[in-house]
């Protein structure tokens, strides 16, 4: 009889250990960040689209900003941003957890963290007239960086569209049926932005920064829903 109570005893304080991580200041700090990841990467970068000098985003990706004479302001915007989806993917492992999604949510949003630090770190190269003075077009060769920040983009990109999708299925089974379709939208929206991108189609690279903006928008909402339901 008494060790059954020593046991009662050590569940109810692992419980109650557990709903302390999952409601805390620290979880709270973590989805705050989460939260503003996207918001404050979209903002720099549209803005840096709408002021720098030759940049088209009909023409030209967000990420071709990272060159040129200010192009350490979109590098540090990359890396920042991913920095802050790694803490915001911490919080979402506390403040998911035992839920449907709950696993596999945060590890998505840290991968795509991970990504967007990589593509920070290794810069795409010049192309079609951008900086301004580059040759129009795509260049006849690709440096070694500009391969591996296409490899990071691809990481970013797949993880985000994935984490939408479980996400999804996270609201679907919580009967939050609006969520769960803006959800599923917004990583429809990066799936078909980045695959129409890759088409080569004419204004993809707009397309593909409206589904990454969406795409990491939702997952900034949902760390700034949980943060305020701590």
């Amino acid at each position: 009889m008494r060790t059954g109570i020593i046991d009662m005893t050590a569940i109810a304080a692992t419980r109650t250990a557990a709903t302390r991580t999952a409601t805390g200041p620290a979880t709270r700090a973590l989805l705050a960040c989460g939260a503003v990841s996207a918001p404050l990467w979209s903002a720099v970068s549209l803005a840096q689209a709408a002021a720098r000098d030759g940049f088209d985003l009909t023409r030209h990706p967000l990420s071709a900003l990272a060159n040129g004479d200010l192009g350490w302001l979109q590098i540090a915007n990359f890396v920042v941003g991913g920095l802050l989806m790694i803490a915001g993917a911490a919080g979402l492992r506390r403040a998911l957890r035992g839920t449907p999604g709950g696993t596999w949510t945060p590890r998505l949003v840290r991968l795509a963290g991970i990504g967007m630090v990589a593509a920070g770190a290794f810069v795409m190269d010049p192309a079609d007239g951008f900086p301004a003075g580059t040759p129009a077009g795509m260049p006849q060769a690709i440096s070694w960086h500009g391969y591996a920040h296409m490899a990071a983009g691809t990481l970013t990109f797949a993880t985000l569209i994935a984490a939408c999708f479980v996400l999804g299925r996270h609201f679907g089974r919580a009967a939050d049926r609006r969520a769960a379709v803006a959800a599923r939208l917004a990583g429809t929206a990066l799936l078909l932005g980045d695959g129409w991108a890759m088409t080569g189609g004419k204004g993809g690279s707009l397309t593909l920064a409206a589904g990454a903006v969406a795409a990491m928008g939702f997952v900034s909402w949902v760390a700034a829903r949980y943060r305020r339901n701590r």
